[in-house]
């Protein structure tokens, strides 16, 4: 037997081979015959599927059992995330329905928030989380992109691993432990030491002027910096590293120096980077313990960043035990719901960001 012999076999088709019968020595005949094992071979991959029921058979496709178990319950478990995000839209906005039917949209251009008098308004809380959160942007982002700087451009394996470790590990310590830390440590330091320097140069500033007791905007945009720096620094290193390492050499190729090489980096990055602050935003936006720890808790818009101030987040989280009438309630769950859009505005699009660069990068590193 050939390969002929195989080919037609697996085409379908029977072959015959020619065997010889007889002595040694004697005359002989030539008879063919089938080779049964391979007949038997093609026949049984010509049987259909008898064991399995037509429509079980459109369900599973070309998948076996245990292929389409295994996706449906891998679909199962991503639409369960998609509906827990739709069903907290939606008992946020059930639970919020009293105060939008009684003030509407002004809910979030009213300054006032008088529980007594079930006077409510959102402002305040806005304007504390956005200032509160662009200090912390303003301090933590030259020093994030100066550690992935050092990591990326600079430092020796030997010294930017174990800086790498530190600086995520600044990203697992609870939040309610930078609160004690700011209480304790960082809050009498402002106040005795730096704020009193601060305002006898720029006290004629109206953003430096009132009481400087330590608890305040400053305050808590200080402690947010912190705890944001690790997760800007992180998303900006491996922005920094997916950039191709063409661009690094041909800039020092072409009598670059190596700051001037490195502004070039930071410019193939610039997309990434952006995204790794607007993460950063979202971190500072959300957090809750560590800035109703430091922030002073009043309800009021001041320009003064040492004056007390209060966010969003901080809101929910001191008042909502306290909250006796139902639409001092509904107006708790409907600060978090606008907190709730913001986060989800502001993450969605760092997500934009960040993947529009490496998919950038990844294109120039293909050409």
């Amino acid at each position: 037997m050939n390969c002929w012999h195989v080919r037609a076999a697996l085409r379908g088709r029977p072959f015959l081979a020619h065997v010889t019968y007889g002595r040694r020595g004697a005359a002989t005949e030539s008879r063919p015959y089938m080779s049964t094992t391979m007949n038997q071979a093609v026949t049984k991959r010509k049987q259909p599927a008898t064991g399995t029921p037509g429509f079980v058979s459109a369900i599973l496709g070309s998948l076996t059992p245990a292929d389409w178990l295994f996706k449906q319950t891998t679909l199962l478990f991503a639409l369960a995330i998609s509906g827990t995000l739709v069903l907290i839209v939606v008992e946020m906005a059930t639970n919020s329905t009293l105060t939008f039917e009684k003030f509407g949209w002004s809910f979030i251009t009213r300054s006032m928030w008088n529980p007594v008098l079930d006077d409510f308004g959102a402002l305040p809380f806005i304007y504390g989380t956005a200032v509160s959160s662009l200090i912390g942007l303003l301090i933590a982002v030259p020093v994030s992109v100066g550690v992935a700087v050092f990591l990326v451009e600079t430092a020796p394996r030997k010294l930017a691993t174990p800086i790498s470790f530190v600086v995520q590990l600044l990203a697992a310590i609870p939040s309610v432990v930078y609160g004690l830390w700011a209480i304790f440590v960082l809050a009498p330091l402002l106040r005795d030491q730096v704020y009193p320097a601060i305002q006898s140069k720029l006290g004629f500033l109206p953003l430096f002027q009132g009481n400087p007791n330590g608890l305040g905007l400053l305050t808590a945009g200080i402690i947010l910096s912190v705890m944001v720096v690790p997760i800007i620094t992180a998303v900006t290193t491996d922005v920094m590293r997916a950039v191709p390492p063409s661009q690094r050499e041909a800039a020092l190729a072409l009598g670059a120096t190596k700051w001037e090489a490195t502004l070039i980096i930071l410019q193939n990055a610039r997309s990434g980077i952006t995204g790794a602050v607007i993460l950063g935003l979202g971190r500072a936006v959300g957090e809750t313990m560590a800035v109703t720890m430091v922030i002073g808790n009043r309800p009021e818009i001041s320009a003064s960043l040492f004056e007390p101030s209060f966010t969003i987040a901080s809101a929910i989280a001191n008042e909502f035990t306290e909250a006796t009438s139902e639409v001092y309630r509904h107006a708790l769950v409907e600060l978090g719901l606008i907190l709730f859009v913001i986060t989800f505005a502001i993450n969605v699009a760092a997500r934009l960001l960040v993947w529009a660069a490496t998919r950038r990068q990844g294109e120039a590193a293909r050409a």
